[in-house]
């Protein structure tokens, strides 16, 4: 050994494993015992017959997806229990975390998007009516934000569980109602038919919010908390859009203008999906700015 190998703890390409680390786990909570992961990577199942070989990207996708999409739900649901507490500050840092698991989210299109249309069609029959329009936590995110559905409830209701979690995100507030209660208690003046509404509906423009917002945009020396969670929601609904628009391209990338297996028109639905939003005042307030 040379005296680089001796002092680096390298030799031949191979690092030497350090005295103090642990390798007997018979009595020890282990990296693989504390994930689960005996469950987590024995979770795949190709359904295909003869197994292709691409199911298991198209899989791996989509559970992963699920499993971001519960972190980000767990995020927003604190975020709006802390606004609800006046806890602006820690409201924000789950807000942060929920853009960069966006971003995250985002960005895995691209690996799908190496799947190509005849290998997608290779398995895409065997998948039944399975499709991402059945994911009750995005429908989750999706009322927890403010664009309610109560209809959609009805695609779930073969699964207690999944209904009971949508049941709670339609019946609760969503973040941006909380966002207007903090201001109203904060002395903005948010009309009180918005603070009244029934929670269960979709968010609507409201126009009578406008002239609050632009207040609060003219000074933000004076409103800066106020003035930085807008932004941030902002930056939630651009990164909401993003995903949409590249959940669209990738579908139409592979499966060009077919229908969507759980039995939408596939393409013009998604499409669809980028006319709606979350916090409209919030956009319209850009147009005021300046006028």
């Amino acid at each position: 050994m040379s005296a680089d190998e001796e002092h680096t703890g390298v030799e031949q390409n191979t690092r030497t494993i350090e005295d103090s680390v642990v390798t007997d786990f018979s009595e020890r909570m282990s990296y693989g015992g504390y994930l689960e992961l005996g469950q987590v990577l024995s979770a795949q199942h190709p359904v295909s017959r003869p197994e292709h070989h691409d199911e298991l990207l198209f899989i791996i996708q989509h559970q992963t997806t699920e499993l971001w999409l519960k972190l980000m739900l767990h995020e927003l649901r604190t975020a709006r229990d802390l606004l609800l507490h006046d806890e602006l500050a820690p409201a924000l840092k789950c807000i942060a975390r929920v853009k960069h698991i966006q971003r995250t989210l985002t960005e895995q299109w691209s690996v799908l998007a190496t799947l190509t249309p005849t290998e997608y069609s290779q398995f895409r029959d065997f998948l039944g009516n399975a499709s991402g329009f059945q994911s009750y936590q995005y429908r989750a995110v999706e009322f927890v934000l403010g664009n309610k559905n109560e209809r959609m409830l009805q695609v779930f209701d073969n699964d207690l569980a999944a209904t009971a979690l949508l049941r709670e995100a339609l019946e609760s507030p969503s973040l941006y109602d909380e966002f207007l209660r903090l201001l109203a208690r904060a002395g903005y003046p948010v009309p009180q038919a918005v603070l009244d509404r029934d929670v269960t509906k979709a968010w609507t423009f409201q126009p009578d919010l406008v002239p609050m917002f632009t207040a609060i945009y003219a000074d933000t020396e004076h409103h800066w908390s106020a003035y930085e969670t807008c932004e941030e929601l902002v930056d939630l609904e651009d990164n909401f859009q993003f995903w949409r628009f590249r959940h669209l391209k990738t579908v139409e990338r592979i499966i060009g203008m077919k229908t969507g297996t759980g039995g939408s028109s596939g393409a013009p639905f998604l499409q669809k999906a980028l006319q709606l939003t979350f916090f409209p005042e919030l956009y319209a307030v850009r147009t005021e700015i300046g006028a």
